[in-house]
């Protein structure tokens, strides 16, 4: 696809658009979607089809950038932008690259700490939710400690590939917990129908053709605890989404059972709580005596 054409294509010629993601840095499988940035003042993500392909648009305002977002737009290219906002934008944003991360992954840590805590709750229904969700978020907080954006369909790949300091060796952890090596086929084909059905449920703007196409290429290819951990993430951002109302709706506990593979045995995810605290004090840690 010619990504110039993509603002024409979709009707954004009128705003600043930039193109991101796995297929902007070449790391991407055919399956990747296209990833694109338009500043319209919106906010939110759809999710269109040109030609065979997949793109993700994420709207957003000049304004409500925050560090998340910020960190993952780094090394994006721009594809219009006739009054250089983007332009600008990201010339600060590369100019501040390291301290971006380094906010983004301390951020991340106490994330991954507040969510830890929140699974020693016995009493709450959503604690394994709340134990994949901390463990997730340490992975962010790793990958923005090594200076890269996390990309969930290629994070487990990167990983393998990254130096085994002292940091990097805590996505140990991340392993265990999440229980990747649970992944299978017949589990994978599971999991992909919950998670697009809780994808519908909660955002319902088309992204479960793109869980989907991933679906098919990920097990095709034989990458299991890729699509697992793939899973995994894509359910997470979608839990956050509706945290703060997601008691008032029990029936995603049932959903979220097989999409996430949560743990339902309590003391085991007491003991992966307190397993990640105590590795994400450490990094704290660590960090403060760095700077």
């Amino acid at each position: 696809m010619d990504t110039k054409q993509i603002p024409n294509l979709l009707s954004l010629s009128d705003f600043p658009v930039g193109f991101g993601g796995c297929r902007n840095d070449g790391t991407h499988f055919e399956c990747c979607e296209y990833d694109i940035l338009v500043i319209d003042g919106q906010s939110g993500e759809s999710i269109h089809r040109i030609g065979n392909d997949l793109v993700r648009v994420h709207h957003h305002s000049l304004a409500e950038l925050d560090g998340d977002v910020l960190h993952h737009l780094q090394d994006m290219n721009v594809i219009h932008d006739s009054q250089w906002t983007l332009r600008m934008l990201l010339s600060k944003i590369k100019e501040k690259k390291e301290q971006i991360a380094m906010s983004h992954a301390r951020s991340c840590l106490v994330d991954a700490g507040v969510f830890a805590n929140k699974a020693r709750d016995s009493k709450d229904p959503f604690a394994g939710v709340w134990i994949k969700c901390a463990a997730y978020f340490l992975a962010d907080a790793i990958f923005s400690l090594n200076l890269k954006r996390p990309s969930p369909t290629h994070m487990l790949e990167i990983m393998r590939n990254m130096k085994k300091d002292k940091i990097n060796q805590k996505f140990s952890v991340i392993h265990q917990i999440l229980g990747i090596e649970r992944a299978s086929t017949s589990l994978l084909s599971r999991m992909v129908k919950s998670t697009m059905g809780f994808s519908d449920m909660v955002e319902n703007n088309g992204n479960s053709k793109i869980i989907q196409k991933k679906y098919e290429y990920l097990v095709e290819n034989s990458l299991l605890s890729d699509c697992y951990f793939y899973f995994g993430y894509v359910n997470r951002n979608n839990v956050l989404k509706i945290r703060n109302k997601i008691h008032h709706n029990p029936e995603f506990i049932h959903v979220l059972k097989i999409g996430l593979d949560i743990e339902s045995d309590l003391v085991v995810v007491d003991n992966q709580a307190t397993m990640l605290i105590q590795t994400t004090n450490e990094i704290l840690s660590d960090l403060k005596n760095q700077s």
